[in-house]
């Protein structure tokens, strides 16, 4: 790669660090109201098509995000980044609406310190995600008024991760991914009463919240790989995500329409960005894969995290559950040689995930299941193009809850390259 090429790059990369406050949230969902919204436990694009497999097995061709110990697969530089877009038709057993959110979901990049032995990424990525809208209509007690709210959430916590890894013995390695936590939610309820004709009657209010997280926490990850013989493998790893009391500030109004969001207008301050913290209990995840060389690899993959023990911003319990998650996928790619066959080239991907959500509502914990496939196109001789998609459903119409059923899609790109610690003879 020329010195200006390399220069270019640099400095589109600086512009998706720079607007790094326009990520969209990949969630569309009614659930995402309850805690911090949904946790991002799937990974990048390539992890996503295989159900969210990427604890025990990377490649050299992507970004190895899961598990920090997996850098020291990439061998060349590496730039990833991908865009997502979810819809959703969520189902009550009355009626269906239809929701959709996405945007720009990561970005990140991975240099090769020595090669084969220890590597260094960084990147920008979502931890949570909160995008919400509900109307609810119901009658004022002892009167002829009826009401409606309408409650909006926005937002989510993203993270700037550095992370590295290091060979520190033959084929077992260490990892630890820094990241310093940032973002905001925001929930807005907006409460209208009614005459029996439904004209508007008395003063319409607002309540306002905003909630800011900045912080950092550490995520360590293991990786060891059996050699079964000359052209297979057995991949073992495993991660541990410490979050625990994350800082933030809370500032809270009720006004009139329009007026609670502006800390110097007309209303009641509830909380005028009062310092605080939210405690965000530990995930952690192991798994195996098997791998044959250049040919196929499939892997069993397990996440738990204990939100039963998530404290809100006030300090009292969230009223979450435990979460589990399981994942089983893999991959096959055909023939990497086949020049002049593009078909045989593609990596293709698939997996199946299931998950007990932390989500508990009227005492039914929300269930989310999954069928994720997806690939790698060549691009030319080492970049790609990656895509992914995931149709699932979650929750039920039991119990007068939502079920969503729904369609996810993350296309991206990995832009790889060998020659940027080389010395070029000719320019």
């Amino acid at each position: 790669m020329s010195i200006s090429n390399r220069l270019k790059l640099l400095g589109t990369i600086c512009v998706f660090f720079i607007f790094s406050e326009v990520f969209s949230q990949s969630s569309a969902s009614t659930y995402s109201s309850l805690g911090l919204g949904d946790f991002n436990n799937s990974g990048l694009t390539q992890n996503q098509a295989m159900g969210g497999l990427g604890i025990s097995f990377g490649t050299g061709w992507g970004l190895n995000y899961m598990n920090p110990a997996l850098t020291t697969r990439n061998t060349i530089y590496n730039f990833q980044a991908a865009f997502n877009y979810k819809r959703i038709n969520g189902t009550t057993a009355d009626e269906s609406e239809l929701l959709d959110g996405g945007g720009l979901s990561y970005v990140g990049m991975s240099f090769p310190i020595k090669s084969g032995k220890s590597a260094l990424g960084l990147g920008i990525n979502q931890i949570t995600s909160v995008n919400y809208n509900l109307l609810v209509r119901g009658q004022v007690a002892n009167s002829d008024l009826s009401s409606i709210n309408r409650i909006d959430g926005d937002g989510g916590i993203s993270e700037a991760y550095i992370s590295t890894g290091y060979m520190i013995a033959k084929n077992l390695s260490l990892g630890i991914h820094a990241s310093y936590l940032f973002g905001s939610t925001i929930r807005t309820n907006q409460l209208s009463l009614l005459t029996e004709d439904d004209e508007p009657t008395g003063v319409s209010s607002e309540f306002y919240q905003r909630l800011t997280m900045n912080d950092i926490t550490f995520k360590g990850g293991l990786h060891y790989f059996f050699k079964l013989n000359s052209k297979s493998n057995l991949h073992l790893g495993a991660i541990y995500q410490a979050y625990g009391n994350i800082s933030g500030k809370e500032f809270a109004k009720v006004a009139d329409f329009g007026q609670a969001s502006s800390p110097i207008g007309e209303g009641d301050v509830i909380s005028d960005n009062v310092r605080g913290s939210v405690y965000i209990p530990k995930n952690i995840g192991y798994g195996l894969t098997y791998e044959k060389i250049n040919k196929f690899v499939v892997g069993l993959e397990i996440q738990q995290q204990q939100l039963s023990q998530f404290r809100n911003f006030n300090g009292s319990l969230g009223e979450l559950g435990d979460s589990f998650k399981i994942a089983l996928g893999g991959q096959i790619a055909p023939d990497f040689s086949a020049v002049d066959n593009l078909l045989k080239r593609i990596t293709y991907r698939i997996g199946i995930d299931y998950q007990e959500t932390p989500y508990i509502v009227a005492n039914t914990q929300i269930k989310d299941i999954g069928i994720n496939f997806g690939g790698s196109v060549p691009i030319n001789s080492l970049s790609l193009a990656n895509f992914a998609i995931k149709l699932g459903t979650r929750g039920t119409t039991d119990n007068g809850l939502i079920r969503e059923n729904y369609v996810g899609f993350s296309l991206g790109f990995s832009l790889n390259d060998n020659t940027w610690f080389y010395k070029r003879v000719f320019d």
